[in-house]
C-alpha cells in the first residue's frame, strides 16, 4: 500500500494568510471612509484624468474580497497558470493570491500593472512580507504601456483596474491568449456602465469567447477564449 502526503496550499501558509488578514481588515476599516471623501470632494469622475483619479485614491485599497480572493487562486491551480497578467494591482491582495497559486503550480509570473507609484511601493512590500516577490513583477505605470508586450503567452487575465479600460487592456493581451485562457473581469454589480463594452464583447460567441456571469463579491465576469 502507498500513502500520499497532501500539502496544504500556499494560500494558507500563515505568513501569507497574516498579510492578507491585516490588507483586508484594514480595507473593511478604512475604505469606505476614503471613497467618500472622494465622493465629497467634487471631483468630475468621468472628466477626470486616470492619474489624477489614481492619486485620490492613493489611501484606499479597493481589495477583491476573501472569496473572490480563493477563487481567482483555485482558477490560476485547476488551469495550470505560468503567466498571469493583472490589470490594477492596488496593495498587491489579489497578486498575493495568484502568486499563491504559482508557487503551487511550480513556478511562474505575475504581472501586475499600478499606475499610483505609492501603491506600487506598498504592494512590493506586501508581497514581500508574503514571501512571493519572486513570482512577481510590478510595472509602474499606465496599463496600456505597461502591458504591450507581456512576455510570452498569457494563462490568465485579471482585470481590476479603471473599468473604462478593461476592453481596451483585453484587445492589448487579446494576442497573447491561448486557446484556454480564462479573462476575469471584477466588480460587475459596481460599475455595469462602465464595463458595458467590455461585456457585450466577451459575451458576444462571435468574438471567440465563451463567458458567464459569477455571483461572488461583487460579481465576476468568467471568460474563456475558445
Amino acid at each position: 500500500m502507498t500513502s500520499s502526503i497532501v500539502t496544504k496550499p500556499t494560500f494558507l501558509d500563515e505568513k501569507i494568510q497574516a498579510v492578507l488578514e491585516r490588507l483586508h481588515a484594514l480595507a473593511d476599516l478604512n475604505d469606505a471612509t476614503t471613497i467618500q471623501q472622494v465622493l465629497q470632494s467634487g471631483l468630475d469622475w468621468n472628466s477626470a484624468s486616470s492619474e489624477h483619479k489614481a492619486a485620490m485614491l492613493s489611501e484606499a485599497l479597493l481589495p477583491i474580497s476573501r472569496e473572490v480572493g480563493r477563487f481567482i487562486y483555485g482558477i490560476a491551480r485547476s488551469i495550470s497558470a505560468k503567466r498571469i497578467v493583472e490589470f490594477g494591482t492596488s496593495y498587491g491582495i489579489s497578486t498575493i493570491y495568484l502568486a499563491a497559486a504559482l508557487r503551487d503550480n511550480g513556478s511562474g509570473l505575475v504581472i501586475g500593472s499600478e499606475l499610483e507609484s505609492n501603491k506600487v511601493a506598498r504592494a512590493t512590500q506586501h508581497i514581500a512580507e508574503a514571501g512571493l516577490s519572486q513570482f512577481v513583477e510590478i510595472r509602474a505605470g499606465d496599463a496600456l504601456q505597461t502591458l504591450r508586450n507581456p512576455g510570452g503567452v498569457v494563462d490568465l487575465l485579471f482585470l481590476d483596474g479603471w473599468k473604462n479600460l478593461c476592453l481596451d487592456v483585453l484587445y492589448l493581451v487579446l494576442g497573447n491568449l491561448r486557446s484556454g485562457s480564462v479573462i476575469l473581469a471584477d466588480d460587475l454589480n459596481l460599475f455595469p456602465e462602465e464595463l458595458a463594452s467590455y461585456l457585450d464583447y466577451v459575451r458576444n460567441p462571435a468574438n471567440g469567447f465563451v463567458s458567464v456571469t459569477v455571483p461572488l463579491g461583487d460579481g465576476l465576469e468568467y471568460s474563456v477564449k475558445l
